[in-house]
């Protein structure tokens, strides 16, 4: 069998306009108007290459079959969504199956091919593709839950923050408590902040992020809070708690060697934010009581650069005030730690053909985003909160989140 990654075509089946093809994909930055795949993990262009048979049609209908692809257009043009559903089939493999030297580069070579084989012969379907919205697994539903709780009490009880962004009349990308929505039709990220309020100038990756997609709920780890040497000025940005709005697209768009797919705000205006303006170096109440030299309250502002993305192994926080993604490890559907540290790259420097190193566990966020996004639905809800909220629901409580960060730094 031939060796297929990005780009490749089936024959006859390379597109006549590539532009019009990229462009649902391609609308930001650098991206507009390319007529090559971006390999984020390669960090390279991928162009359109046909060859004879149709080998992408078949794994493409493999990947639907086994349910890592569910929204699949059998076009024959091995494009993002094969890669991510690709990824997903050799993470499933070297995680759910235990086959450790299977590394999700999105590279059919033999040793893929070769499981592929083994799993059409075995009739085999993950559990990824069983389960939905409809027949979800009890994390998922304890997360809706305690999701429509939070909407309740913080809608009867909104804090400073949240009775200052209530006052607004445009909130952009950021929504007030009573237009929170926790559709399970829709795609939700949820943040958990910890010790926002502590002064610090180097913070730490020590923040959560629960991924709850097709009936199932992802764990990542990382920061929801900037760092100052990163932010590189003085009132660095905070994402204010509450629901925003994030699309697909991609980050450092300006930058060719570094785009990378990524979230960002829906809104192009961006989503709000409170800066540090008592320079303490934390996240406070006492923020929204700054006022200028005039005396009028500094408050919230709006900002289109608070983007989700990635932050290398998680050895250093990279935010300027993102929310960003460790690489190292996740859990599973099924609460199961999954150490990807052996082929996660630390930064870009390792992404190349040599190093062949991925995003790790970054890649499983955002190709579980891509696949498994409900038709027509190229944004999530992202509800960020503080950890005390955990206590809202019994399913959860004051130490959910510290042994949760404790089990996933554990590798």
């Amino acid at each position: 069998m031939p060796v297929l990654y990005l780009g490749s075509c089936d024959a006859g089946k390379r597109p006549n306009r590539r532009t019009a093809y990229l462009k649902p994909y391609h609308i930001d930055g650098l991206l507009i108007g390319k007529v090559s795949f971006r390999d984020d993990d390669r960090t390279k262009w991928r162009s359109f290459r046909e060859s004879s048979g149709n080998d992408v049609l078949q794994l493409q209908k493999f990947l639907h079959g086994a349910g890592f692809m569910p929204r699949c257009a059998f076009d024959g043009v091995f494009g993002y969504v094969t890669q991510a559903a690709v990824r997903l089939f050799q993470e499933y493999v070297r995680s759910t199956e235990n086959v450790p030297s299977m590394v999700p580069d999105g590279i059919v070579g033999s040793g893929t091919w070769s499981h592929i084989h083994r799993w059409i012969q075995e009739g085999k379907v993950s559990e990824w593709g069983k389960h939905s919205a409809s027949n979800p697994t009890p994390e998922y539903t304890h997360w809706m839950n305690l999701l429509n709780q939070a909407k309740q009490h913080y809608v009867a009880n909104p804090g400073p923050i949240l009775k200052h962004l209530n006052s607004l009349t445009k909130t952009y990308a950021t929504k007030k408590p009573k237009d929170w929505d926790f559709s399970s039709n829709n795609i939700h990220l949820i943040g958990v902040r910890r010790k926002q309020t502590e002064s610090t100038t180097r913070r730490d990756n020590d923040d959560l992020f629960f991924l709850l997609i097709n009936g199932m709920v992802f764990t990542f780890w990382g920061s929801t809070d900037p760092s100052v040497a990163m932010a590189q000025r003085k009132d660095e940005a905070f994402l204010i708690e509450g629901q925003h709005s994030y699309r697909f697209g991609w980050h450092k768009i300006s930058v060719e060697k570094k785009i990378y797919r990524a979230l960002k705000p829906a809104d192009h205006n961006g989503v709000m934010i409170i800066r540090d303006w008592d320079n303490d170096n934390a996240f406070t109440n006492n923020d929204i009581k700054v006022t200028d030299s005039q005396g009028k309250l500094k408050g919230l502002r709006v900002n289109p650069s608070i983007n989700i993305h990635w932050t290398g192994v998680g050895r250093s926080n990279f935010s300027a005030g993102c929310q960003v993604i460790a690489g190292k490890s996740y859990l599973n559907h099924k609460n199961e730690l999954q150490d990807c540290s052996k082929f996660a790259s630390t930064s870009y420097g390792e992404l190349t053909d040599s190093d062949k190193k991925t995003k790790g566990a970054y890649n499983v966020f955002t190709d579980l985003v891509l696949c498994y996004a409900p038709p027509n639905v190229t944004q999530l809800h992202y509800t960020l909160g503080r950890e005390e909220s955990l206590d809202l629901s019994a399913n959860f409580g004051g130490d959910f989140a510290s042994k949760t960060l404790n089990l996933l730094k554990s590798v």
